[in-house]
């Protein structure tokens, strides 16, 4: 079974491209965006533990 960790990041309207690409080249999957709870989007991304 794998064994996942998980991640939070605020996305900035202006940049949201490069911060996803920027996890993505790390390895981290997105999973899902939902507005947080100040009002802006926040991603939730997911990898396989090492």
């Amino acid at each position: 079974m794998t064994a996942w960790e998980y991640a939070t990041v605020p996305l900035i309207d202006h940049v949201t491209k490069q911060i996803l690409d920027q996890w993505g080249e790390d390895g981290w999957e997105l999973v899902q965006v939902v507005t947080g709870p100040t009002g802006g989007l926040v991603a939730y991304l997911k990898r396989p533990k090492p």
